[in-house]
Parts: structure tokens; C-alpha cells; sequence
């Protein structure tokens, strides 16, 4: 006669499905950190294309899959591109910032009471002064504490890029801390999703 086996312990069981729990938690960490997640927009620094307690999605494999908790990228998949709103970590105190890409490596930039432009070009028409086009995107800029600091005409090096917030008047960026590696530049966003007091929105950024 053949011996059945004998069913698992309790013990067995439950070390069974802890590690089951344990490896789904570990992928679910990996694809929030690798694809997709979410962010919260903390200020009005980008106003008025984000306004304070904007949910917003964001890829965080639009410049590369990396090791997840990392800046090792694994896979390049893309640059930052003028206009890109990326989330990156601030370079004076580690804190997340999310900013407008305004110009990359190679790009001779100077702005002016807040106004941009980039190898000579104005980013906004004389028809609209507060609306800055950087290809598909759209940068609906708020002046309403003034422009900033100017930057007098400056060439941005390879591999770095500079970025602003749309209230220009009221952002703390690259103008006040400087350049940013592209590298660093960790995820982009794509949609706001959720607004304080409008609730579910679908917004392409």
C-alpha cells in the first residue's frame, strides 16, 4: 500500500502564505517604483498648470526603468524633453519637487520678468504673453507675484537641464539652486487625475 502524504502544518500554512503576501507586496513595490504611481502637488509653485492638492500621475519609467529605490538605470528608455513635467529630488535638501523642464543640454536660455526663451525664441506669442508652448505642451504660466530672478543668457551643458515652475514669481528652482543632472529627473507626469474641489478630472499634461 502506498502512504499518503501527510497534509501541511498549520505552521506550514501560514509560512506558505506569509511568503506568497510577502513576494506580492515586493512586486507591487517594484511596478509603483519602476512604472506607474501617484504624487501630490504640494505648493502653487506651478501654477496655473497645477494647482495645490493636485493628483497627478506619474511615469516613472519615461527616462528609464531602474533598480527600484535607485538612480541605476537599467534601461534607457528616454531624455528629458523641454516642457516634460518631471519629479525629482530637490538638490538642497533631498525634498520631491515637481517642475517644468524649460530647456535641456545644448539649449542657450534666458528669461526675462519670467518670460522664456530658448535659442532666441520666445516660448509665448505677443497674443498670449502668459501661455508658453513648448511643442504639445503647455505651459499656462501665473505672474502675479512678478517674474523672479531673470537669467541673463546662459548655455545649458550636456547631460543637465534647467527647470522652473510655472508661477514663476513663487517657485523656488533652478533659478535660486542651479542646474539639474538629467539623470536625476525620475519620473514624468502625465495626467492630473484628481482636484481640490472639482473632484475626478482627466488632465493631460
Amino acid at each position: 500500500m502506498t502512504e499518503h502524504a501527510k497534509p501541511p502544518s498549520r505552521r506550514s500554512r501560514i509560512i506558505g502564505e506569509a511568503r506568497s503576501i510577502a513576494l506580492m507586496l515586493a512586486l507591487l513595490a517594484v511596478a509603483r517604483t519602476s512604472f506607474a504611481n501617484h504624487y501630490t502637488v504640494p505648493s502653487g509653485s506651478m501654477e496655473n498648470t497645477l494647482k495645490p492638492g493636485d493628483h497627478v500621475i506619474v511615469d516613472m519609467s519615461a527616462y528609464g526603468l531602474r533598480v527600484p529605490f535607485t538612480d541605476i538605470v537599467l534601461v534607457e528608455r528616454g531624455h528629458p524633453q523641454r516642457g516634460d513635467i518631471a519629479v525629482f529630488r530637490s538638490p538642497v535638501d533631498g525634498t520631491r519637487l515637481i517642475k517644468r523642464v524649460v530647456a535641456v543640454g545644448g539649449d542657450r536660455v534666458s528669461v526675462t520678468a519670467g518670460h522664456l526663451r530658448i535659442n532666441g525664441t520666445p516660448m509665448a506669442s505677443m497674443a498670449a504673453p502668459d501661455v508658453e508652448r513648448f511643442g504639445e505642451h503647455r505651459a499656462d504660466l501665473n505672474l502675479d507675484r512678478g517674474g523672479g530672478p531673470d537669467v541673463v543668457a546662459a548655455t545649458i551643458p550636456v547631460g543637465q537641464v534647467l527647470v522652473m515652475g510655472d508661477h514663476r514669481g513663487d517657485s523656488f528652482d533652478g533659478r535660486y539652486f542651479g542646474l539639474v543632472p538629467a539623470r536625476s529627473l525620475y519620473a514624468k507626469a502625465r495626467y492630473v487625475y484628481w482636484r481640490s474641489g472639482e473632484g475626478p478630472v482627466w488632465k493631460p499634461l
